[in-house]
């Protein structure tokens, strides 16, 4: 979707600022609302409702709450302005009703249908909240770099650019942006002092507990985020080695550690779960971070497209290269040390049930409270709004939308017991 709406502005160079943000605005918000155009629409007699246009007029008349009027007015055919509406589709204006009607559950979710039964299962009585706390926008978090700077310190330089932030709740390290602004072009991320990262990816960096002197593996580095989060604990102590099977992604990483002044990061090249790097560096870390891919259900908010795009076969296919990975990273944590299973999903075929058949396959681990992590990572009591529900396991932390203000994320920590 970014690639698409950056390729439209680019053959309209005589968009204004203010427009492209409504277009943008208003792109996402068709792709949130889906579920409820397309439900209404399979109610509508008019041939128009199924189009794309049908869809856009459909949300003026339900999200909008505009009059046939106003829209004949938009649809007014123009310099710039979409072609007039015709018959089938003023009839779709007129029959549109605004009442909510009784929708199926997963259409006042917003998801797909054949999810209804996953999200049901992870969050019981709370799916409708959680689930339409992902159809909200989410503003930008940032993470502070403390090998250069502190939080206050990076509040104020931003406030002099015009950038206004705040703490958020959880993570000592977050602060978040108010409103709109263009982050790369401020001087505190040019010069290393920030990086864009969600407060609950930055949690799952900190529970690894990584500290000065350790041998830790970033197992699935991607770009490299929570890379740079745990380089910034160890203080340049230590070995820290970033893996991933994508060179791309490895090599985008090299910049923002450049950056940030992250200079002693081993990365490592895979080929596979099977690589003989794993083999070589058997029972050596302290700790292995395991961010493995997943859906990225949690992360739906700034990806709304997503949920639309994902199959029952993706949704298996992630889960099998999960079980995979989880057994292969597992053999690179040493007596003592501790694996950090972390997924951005919401759903408990790759979160739980994952951690379970691990934990039913060996005994060479336990789980850890989560309680007992964050006191000895960020210190203090676990925030009772993080609490585990009734029902819910004291051994993993779960953060969504709706319960913490972040993305949706999971992490549970598993010790190798000692020999």
């Amino acid at each position: 979707v970014v690639d698409i709406i950056g390729g439209y502005f680019r053959n309209r160079r005589y968009v204004g600022s203010g427009d492209r943000r409504a277009i943008i605005e208003r792109t996402y918000g068709l792709l949130r609302r889906r579920a409820r155009l397309d439900w209404w629409a399979g109610q509508a007699m008019s041939p128009a409702a199924g189009t794309p246009r049908g869809r856009l007029i459909a949300d003026l008349v339900l999200h909008d709450r505009m009059m046939a009027c106003d829209i004949e007015r938009l649809f007014s055919g123009t310099r710039y302005c979409p072609a007039p509406l015709d018959d089938a589709e003023r009839a779709l204006v007129a029959q549109v009703p605004v009442e909510t009607g009784d929708m199926p559950e997963n259409v006042q979710c917003e998801i797909p249908d054949w999810l209804a039964a996953s999200f049901r299962r992870a969050f019981g009585d709370a799916m409708i909240d959680e689930a339409s706390a992902l159809n909200f926008p989410a503003s930008p978090d940032l993470r502070v770099n403390t090998l250069k700077a502190t939080r206050e310190t990076v509040r104020k330089a931003l406030a002099q650019e015009r950038v206004e932030t705040c703490a958020t709740a959880y993570s000592p390290l977050a602060l978040r942006v108010k409103g709109h602004t263009r982050l790369h072009e401020t001087s505190a991320f040019r010069n290393g002092l920030i990086e864009v990262q969600d407060e609950a990816s930055q949690i799952a960096a900190l529970l690894c507990d990584a500290r000065p002197g350790m041998t830790v593996v970033d197992f699935c580095a991607g770009a490299g985020g929570k890379t740079l989060a745990l380089a910034s604990f160890m203080r340049g102590r230590g070995r820290l080695a970033a893996c991933d099977v994508s060179p791309g992604r490895l090599q985008r990483m090299t910049a923002r550690l450049r950056r940030a002044g992250c200079g002693t990061v081993e990365q490592q090249l895979l080929a596979g779960e099977d690589d003989p790097w794993i083999a070589r560096n058997g029972h050596s870390a302290d700790r292995v971070l395991l961010d493995v891919p997943c859906t990225g259900s949690g992360t739906w908010r700034r990806h709304p497209e997503a949920k639309w795009r994902l199959s029952p076969d993706e949704l298996g296919q992630a889960c099998e290269a999960q079980r995979r990975i989880l057994l292969s990273a597992s053999r690179l944590v040493r007596p003592g040390g501790q694996l950090i299973y972390a997924t951005c999903s919401l759903l408990c075929e790759e979160n739980e049930d994952q951690v379970n058949r691990f934990l039913s396959m060996t005994s060479d681990f336990e789980p850890v409270r989560i309680q007992d992590v964050w006191a000895a990572a960020i210190g203090g009591d676990l925030p009772e709004s993080l609490a585990p529900g009734p029902g819910g396991s004291a051994t993993c932390l779960r953060l969504s939308p709706a319960c913490s203000s972040t993305d949706g994320f999971f992490i549970a920590v598993l010790k190798r017991r000692p020999t």
